[in-house]
């Protein structure tokens, strides 16, 4: 059997705001030092809400964790953005949904794979009005794109309040999994 044309692995075309998962972690990279979490507690306000922002996404979640500073240990900001982002309304959801960008799939992805991606964003998108968001920690790489399509088809079976809880907690997630990448080292 034949199998359709490879793309050379790539960034999908640019389609803002069509999925959110984090980047694959690179086995080389260097832990940060332990000091990490008393840099942010001591940080000025306008370089911890930066921060933030680059996690969290809304400014309203990043002020509220920004403005509780200090932090006895990462398991407590954790938690802290926990809570916080069980109070997310709508717009702030709206708001951390807007700089969410696609992720680079594997090497060796088929064309037809991306165009049943581009489809099951289209058809998202057409039912909820917002980007499509999904937390992938712990998923192997080669198995991503079955995870995100999954994802959107068993989703798009939602109501849109249904899934507005679950965009909501994918979100806490995704923003869970940025912190602990920010902030890596400060458990030692």
């Amino acid at each position: 059997m034949t199998r359709g044309p490879t793309l050379s692995a790539h960034r999908l075309p640019y389609l803002p705001g069509r999925v959110a998962i984090p980047a694959l972690q690179e086995q080389t990279r260097t832990p940060p030092s332990p000091n990490l979490l008393e840099k942010f507690n001591t940080a000025s306000a306008t370089d911890a809400h930066h921060l933030l922002l680059g996690c969290l996404r809304s400014l309203r979640w990043a002020r509220r964790i920004a403005d509780h500073r200090p932090y006895p240990d990462l398991d407590s900001l954790l938690a802290a953005s926990d809570e916080a982002a069980y109070d997310l309304t709508p717009g702030d959801l709206a708001e951390a949904l807007t700089d969410e960008t696609l992720p680079t799939l594997p090497d060796g992805t088929y064309s037809a794979a991306y165009t049943a991606l581009s489809a099951a964003h289209a058809a998202y998108e057409a039912r909820f009005g917002h980007a499509f968001v999904i937390c992938l920690d712990g998923v192997a790489g080669e198995e991503t794109l079955d995870r995100i399509l999954e994802g959107i088809r068993s989703r798009l079976t939602n109501d849109p309040e249904e899934e507005r809880v679950v965009t909501a907690e994918e979100l806490r997630r995704l923003a869970r999994e940025r912190l602990v990448d920010t902030l890596k080292g400060a458990r030692q």
